[in-house]
């Protein structure tokens, strides 16, 4: 059940990402971001009060805090670096780096112990990653953004990887809590910011509302992935959960019709087995 969980949350979040995408050129990346947040806020607030749970104890509320303050930054960077056409760049290094820090840290620091067959899913997952999120054109991405693509992806992995462990340390008896705890701190990390795109905020409500839903389907996939944490260890849902690449490519091909490279298909394979080695681990 932990296998399925985390890859639901994967499939959820590489839809959010497919459309936050999408949204990310005709909106400004910061509105993007913040409303994101404002719709996770709203949805995680309303799990929470309809999920029972029987003890919030103030370690929750800080790991809530500590993932909340990851997705800020995470959907910050990721959704700048997306916003300059840097996709084939930041996405890859997010993720790829993310999963690694993460894997670590769970370990060498929570006592992880993945089995053979686990560390084999997980090694395959990381080129897994890279072939299917950098396998395209770029649309001169590189050339247009410098060298400071590379660091937006980075410091996005950073906040990926502080998001899904300290997610996982919250108590299971704390419900949905450190889900919304996390989400309001978000909110307030980047409360400072709309004053200086306030003019931003001034587009279609069509598509201010857009932002908002999919921050509510990124407060659902990390809901999911709690779930997920409860029932597998760290290294393993962690992994699964950050296949979400995979998604916006395959909804690229049906949707909107694009052609997938013999590179990303490779990453698409590889994943599949990487899937089902994590899943017999």
């Amino acid at each position: 059940m932990g296998a399925l969980l985390a890859l639901a949350s994967a499939v959820c979040y590489g839809i959010v990402d497919f459309a936050g995408g999408l949204l990310s050129r005709r909106v400004h990346f910061a509105v993007v971001t913040f409303l994101g947040q404002v719709g996770g806020l709203l949805l995680a607030a309303v799990a929470a009060l309809l999920t029972p749970a029987t003890a919030v104890h103030s370690a929750d509320v800080a790991w809530g805090a500590a993932s909340g303050a990851g997705s800020a930054v995470t959907m910050h960077f990721l959704n700048r670096g997306l916003s300059r056409g840097a996709m084939s760049v930041v996405v890859p290094v997010s993720a790829v780096t993310g999963v690694a820090l993460s894997v670590l840290c769970g370990v060498f620091l929570l006592g992880d112990r993945p089995t053979p067959l686990a560390w084999l899913g997980i090694c395959a997952t990381v080129p897994a990653l890279w072939l299917v999120s950098a396998g395209g054109d770029g649309h001169g991405s590189r050339a247009r953004s410098g060298r400071r693509l590379p660091a937006d992806g980075l410091i996005a992995s950073g906040g990926v990887a502080v998001q899904y462990i300290g997610l996982a340390q919250a108590d299971p008896a704390s419900g949905l809590w450190p889900v919304a705890i996390g989400r309001t701190a978000a909110v307030l990390l980047l409360l400072p910011g709309v004053r200086r795109h306030a003019p931003e905020f001034r587009g279609p409500v069509r598509l201010l509302g857009c932002a908002v839903l999919t921050g509510a389907g990124a407060a659902f996939a990390l809901i999911l992935y709690l779930l997920a944490a409860h029932e597998q260890i760290l290294a393993v849902a962690v992994v699964l959960a950050s296949l979400y690449p995979a998604v916006p490519t395959a909804l690229g091909l049906a949707v909107l019709h694009e052609r997938v490279t013999r590179t990303q298909m490779s990453g698409l394979l590889i994943a599949g087995a990487a899937i089902v080695l994590l899943s017999l681990g």
